[in-house]
């Protein structure tokens, strides 16, 4: 059953949605006005979220697919196991890091600049249309944007062994950063420094439950428990 997996993930992108703020709320207002200065309003964040949510199912998909691969059977392989019980550890160190624990060990750290500079140069051009043309395809390739809760997301998503869970998993993280990048215009003026740092240590125990659920799952799965 991966229904904790489904409101974990969902539960993760919404506290997590404070580091999204700071990511990238500037360059999604900054794109909702066009070149002339016409703002886009209300279409262009609904279609700008579904592009991101429907980059994040495809990268669910994927994941889960080549998840598979070490599909859950009773003839684990040596390699299979210690993939599944490393990953849920790196998941649950990872998390526990962002809240706090760990100053070594941080989701952030994952992030890589280099990447999401590109990225960014690249839809430059799309600053120039009309929010409403550019809104969708803007959303599509940020959702790309190299994110540490993205790849914690991501590696749960892998151990679903399955295309249909990974996506889901993936589609809901998205929906749970919907929130606060929609309202980004109210959002950003209540929610300073501090609120957002609290809520990236309530996404990093989020995170840290996922892998601690998956660790229980696979041990019980595999007979150690």
């Amino acid at each position: 059953m991966n229904e904790p997996l489904y409101v974990l993930a969902f539960t993760t992108g919404l506290f997590g949605s404070g580091h999204c703020i700071g990511m990238c709320g500037g360059i999604v207002a900054a794109f909702s006005i066009s070149g002339e200065g016409r703002r886009g309003g209300i279409s262009f964040h609904l279609l700008y979220n579904l592009g991101r949510i429907l980059t994040y199912g495809l990268i669910g998909l994927l994941v889960g697919w080549l998840g598979s691969a070490i599909a859950y059977t009773d003839a684990f392989s040596l390699a299979s196991k210690i993939i599944l019980l490393g990953s849920d550890l790196f998941i649950v160190l990872i998390g526990l890091g962002t809240a706090g624990l760990f100053r070594s060990l941080d989701v952030m750290r994952l992030e890589f600049p280099g990447p999401a500079k590109k990225l960014a140069q690249a839809v430059t051009r799309l600053h120039n249309l009309p929010p409403g043309i550019s809104a969708l395809p803007l959303g599509l390739v940020m959702g790309f944007l190299p994110c540490g809760f993205l790849y914690a997301v991501a590696i749960t998503a892998a151990q679903s062994a399955s295309a249909q869970k990974g996506g889901l998993i993936m589609i809901m993280f998205g929906f749970g950063t919907v929130p606060a990048l929609f309202l980004f215009g109210s959002a950003a003026h209540w929610l300073g420094t501090r609120a957002r740092s609290r809520m990236l240590r309530v996404a990093g125990l989020l995170v840290a439950g996922m892998g601690c659920y998956n660790l229980y799952r696979h041990l019980n799965m595999m007979g150690y428990i």
